[in-house]
């Protein structure tokens, strides 16, 4: 049977239709389509004719019922007709039940459909149950509604299974399938309860609407939730084991066998409200946050995982470039790749990232980094601390001023976070403090103290004047063992705010004042870098 075009269901006008209880006021009042050799919809022949029809059948056979309405019972004399002897479960070839009505419950358990099975625009009022069923084909249920509970246990998809604008109104549990291809919800509603458990390529629920609580468990999936409505919590979480099914075996997963893992990866929150939900052992390395609302509020439970910076050094022209490993959102990534004179290892955006740059991102990092301080992982809100003042540095809507004073903060201590260059500043202050007391700081020799006075003619008491010698400039050979001794007691001095009581020359005296001010500041951003990185 060839695949219909993927697109709105079709309207009774485009087949012939069964017209039963038509008028002149309602031409279409049936709108199931007419099997062939009949003039009227399955659910509307007579008994021989209907009879006629299903002994005809044979298993793997292509069925058209589009706008028919079944009950229970014929949709069970349907698949009785389709039956395979050697399996005892219905086979089908292709399968076109869109717009069809399905009254009351109805059961389609470990059917196969060989080829394409549509469902779209149909109507399920009562329960239906898909528990075992095989499509291998694609499967589309778009735009259908379940008014009752819709089971698919155990199915499995090996193509895609679309469930687009498809509306659940009640209470469902979707899975666990396995579905070797896409599982398509975009645009679908759930009014109650849900629990969703796929172990599938990939999931897209773009602009879903949740009216009620959910949780959904994943397998090998990457999962699309862009501009998706959340009213009540909803948990995306990955799966560490396979599925367990009602009667305690385990859900095979055989179109996955040579994956790398069954790790879950999130694409996409842009216009989510985060307020709601909680992400749970997923990878969020590429995942597009810009847009998202709420992302302060967004819980993240277990190991949840980032990109990272590019290791190793780079070289721009004569100068070398080197990042420090900390969780990188996708889009500075995309961005910093977009750059002019960009490094090698940010990764290049994926088509539909579109271009965000530091202004947008810096609010994304800053609410990120109060979601983990609110989650008390003070380590994981520095890193998000540190990309928020990179995107405050590289913004274009800051002062000069302004840019300035952050880009000295980046150079002194990576924004406080990195004790590594802080105490590389400090020493090598330090020894820039030495050299210079070494070299014109430290007094040539020792001023001696000498003392004067006048005894009076006629005796009596004697006052005496003590001075002491001036500080001299050195000559000579200022490097000495000595010479270090004294100035390395000045610099350590200095460090923690204490004079050292050393006689130094007036340039000395400068150098001095200049390192118990500069020195102390620096051990101060790295034991500041240190606790951030410690503190829990």
């Amino acid at each position: 049977m060839p695949q219909p075009p993927h697109g709105p269901s079709p309207t009774p006008q485009s087949w012939l239709h069964c017209g039963e209880g038509a008028s002149p006021e309602n031409i279409f009042d049936c709108p199931g389509i007419r099997v062939s050799g009949h003039t009227a919809c399955l659910a509307h022949l007579a008994d021989l004719d209907r009879d006629a029809y299903l002994a005809g059948l044979a298993p793997g056979a292509d069925i058209d019922h589009r706008g028919t309405s079944f009950t229970g019972s014929l949709l069970g004399a349907l698949f009785n007709a389709l039956r395979d002897p050697a399996t005892g479960h219905p086979r089908v070839g292709g399968a076109k039940f869109e717009s069809a009505t399905f009254e009351g419950d109805v059961w389609f358990e470990s059917v196969t459909f060989e080829d394409i099975a549509w469902f779209e625009s149909a109507t399920f009022k009562g329960h239906a149950g898909f528990q075992s069923a095989t499509f291998k084909g694609n499967a589309g249920f778009d735009s259908a509604t379940f008014e009752g509970k819709a089971g698919f246990e155990s199915a499995t998809f090996k193509g895609d299974a679309w469930f687009e604008s498809a509306t659940f109104k009640e209470a469902v549990t979707v899975g666990p399938l396995v579905c070797a291809g896409r599982v398509l919800l975009s645009g679908a509603t759930f009014g109650g309860p849900v629990t969703l458990a796929f172990a599938a390529q990939r999931l897209e629920c773009r602009r879903t609407r949740w009216s009620s609580t959910a949780e959904v468990r994943l397998r090998y999936a990457t999962v699309d939730f862009a501009h998706a409505v959340f009213e009540y919590p909803l948990t995306i979480a990955a799966e560490p084991d396979p599925f367990v099914l009602a009667d305690g075996r385990q859900l095979a997963e055989d179109p996955f066998e040579r994956a790398p893992g069954p790790g879950v990866r999130v694409a996409s929150l842009r216009g989510v409200d985060t307020a709601h939900l909680v992400l749970a052992d997923v990878n969020l390395s590429g995942c597009l946050f810009a847009g998202t609302v709420h992302l302060d509020q967004l819980r993240l439970e277990g190991a949840c995982t980032f990109d990272t910076a590019p290791p190793a050094v780079h070289w721009r022209r004569w100068w070398p470039m080197w990042f420090t490993e900390r969780r990188v959102l996708a889009e500075e990534h995309h961005w910093r790749a977009s750059q002019p004179r960009a490094v090698r290892g940010w990764n290049i955006a994926v088509l539909g990232a579109g271009r965000t740059g530091p202004l947008q991102l810096a609010p994304v990092y800053r609410a990120l980094r109060k979601a983990f301080e609110d989650g008390k992982h003070e380590p994981g809100a520095a890193d998000f601390y540190y990309g928020e003042m990179e995107m405050r540095r590289h913004a274009d809507d800051i002062p000069r001023s302004e840019r300035g004073l952050l880009t000295a903060y980046w150079a002194l201590s990576g924004y406080g976070l990195r004790a590594s260059r802080a105490l590389a500043w400090l020493g090598a202050a330090m020894l820039l403090t030495i050299v210079l007391l070494m070299a014109v700081g430290l007094a040539k020799d020792t001023p001696k103290q000498t003392a004067t006075g006048t005894v009076p003619a006629g005796g009596g008491k004697v006052t005496f004047e003590i001075d002491k010698d001036d500080p001299q400039s050195p000559t000579g050979n200022r490097f000495t063992g000595k010479r270090f001794e004294k100035a390395l007691n000045v610099t350590l001095n200095s460090v923690v705010f204490r004079s050292s009581g050393q006689d130094l020359t007036t340039a000395g005296t400068y150098i001095e004042m200049t390192s118990r001010l500069t020195e102390p500041v620096l051990l101060t951003l790295a034991v500041l870098a240190v606790r951030n990185r410690v503190k829990r």
